[in-house]
């Protein structure tokens, strides 16, 4: 890999910093595959194809409690057919019903030889052995056709997908107690800052406890990643560099803090050292917050336990909490999932309809936190949580959201609907 340096600033758009994040999380390679019980498989990614053992369902299916038979005999209405039998979840009907007859069935029973629709037991009474049935029904109404969720052999769930408990569902409905998934990545996160002490420790009057490292986390766990948590890089780069040679012998380092323009921002510095040979492939973004964001790759060390790999990826995050929970969000979650496996999933957005005016400068795209709430209606509402800045991590978490504001408004009227990024 040829050796690059932060020459010139290079600051990109947010639709191409996220664009070209993309373009190289769907070039990563995973660490390989692993057997998990079905349950252990939850937000690990698929790495075979599930497929069918017979079709689904094996039989045609009633969606609703009521009688199956005949359609055409509901061409006259009301109309008074013979009970011929019962039929429940689980149980048969030996016999095939006749024009004229009817049988009592439950939902998910098989629907007998015969008939061809089930009409729903509040259109029906019952009088010893007849009904008498006031709605008719067309050919295939309330059934679920034997093979229509899926014919044997068929896949059901693709690879390089996550599992969650829909998905582990269906592996369950088609026997499978164990499946492959891809190996969990791991995820080196270097916090950086003579003004960063432990959770453990009380800090000085200056000094802040470092909350970025368990932010940060916990966000790669909910990926499906190991985070890996580095010791503290102070402001001088001796120490610095050693951290950043350990980090990159993960699969991806993330690191919070040291990539502004301050005397004592050094991670670019050491990074562009001949040893890292790095690549920056931007070096800010157009957003707020989180601008001074910085993405590239690095050599691995010479002695890196993991083989078959050049060179690690990097995002250096700024170091306020929120900057670094917006950036990850933005352009950490790709790369993790191009790691795990996952085809990168695109940015979980909504839309809702804004509570108040906001008023703002054009130019960034702007991902503020936000309450999003809904009404007695169930239409969706949205508005900002007061905050102090990029550093009011109370703020964050009285939100559950981020409004988005695009680069070329300068105000919001009460009742615009706008988009909000989720929190996963």
């Amino acid at each position: 890999m040829a050796q690059a340096s932060r020459v010139a600033e290079s600051v990109l758009s947010f639709a191409e910093a996220r664009a070209l994040v993309e373009k190289h999380a769907k070039t990563l390679q995973t660490s390989g595959t692993e057997p998990a019980k079905i349950l252990q498989s939850a937000g690990r990614v698929l790495a075979e194809n599930i497929v069918t053992d017979r079709d689904y369902p094996p039989f045609p299916r009633a969606t609703r409690d009521g009688y199956a038979l005949q359609a055409t005999d509901l061409a006259h209405l009301p109309a008074k057919l013979k009970l011929v039998g019962q039929v429940k979840a689980g149980d048969s009907f030996d016999h095939a019903v006749k024009a004229g007859e009817c049988v009592e069935i439950m939902t998910g029973a098989p629907v007998p030889e015969g008939a061809d629709a089930v009409v729903m037991v509040e259109y029906t009474s019952a009088a010893g052995s007849a009904v008498e049935i006031s709605r008719a029904v067309s050919a295939g109404e309330n059934i679920v056709p034997k093979g229509s969720e899926g014919r044997a052999g068929a896949v059901v769930l693709p690879a390089r997908i996550r599992m969650d408990y829909s998905r582990i569902a269906v592996a369950a409905s088609v026997g499978r107690k164990r499946v492959e998934v891809f190996r969990r990545p791991t995820i080196a996160i270097l916090s950086t800052g003579d003004e960063i002490v432990d959770v453990g420790e009380k800090p000085g009057p200056t000094q802040i406890r470092n909350s970025n490292s368990y932010s940060l986390a916990a966000q790669v766990m909910a990926c499906g990643a190991e985070p890996v948590q580095l010791a503290i890089a102070p402001d001088e780069p001796t120490r610095l560099r050693t951290l950043i040679r350990q980090g990159l012998d993960a699969d991806l380092l993330l690191l919070s803090g040291g990539v502004s323009m301050g005397k004592y921002d050094l991670v670019e510095k050491v990074f562009s050292e001949e040893e890292f040979s790095a690549e920056f492939f931007f070096t800010g973004a157009k957003i707020q917050p989180g601008k001074p964001v910085v993405f590239g790759r690095a050599r691995r060390p010479k002695n890196s336990a993991v083989a078959g790999r050049e060179f690690t990826y990097f995002l250096g995050l700024p170091g306020n909490p929120i900057s670094t929970m917006v950036t990850f969000e933005l352009f950490g979650r790709p790369v993790v999932d191009g790691l795990c496996g996952a085809v990168p999933a695109k940015l979980n957005l909504a839309h809702a309809r804004l509570k108040a005016e906001f008023k703002t400068k054009p130019g960034l795209t702007r991902f503020l936190p936000a309450m999003l709430t809904s009404g007695a209606d169930l239409s969706a509402e949205v508005e900002l949580v007061r905050w102090q800045g990029s550093g009011d991590i109370v703020a964050a978490a009285r939100g559950n959201c981020y409004l988005v504001i695009p680069p070329d408004r300068e105000s919001l009227a009460a009742g615009d609907m706008v988009a909000v990024l989720l929190r996963s």
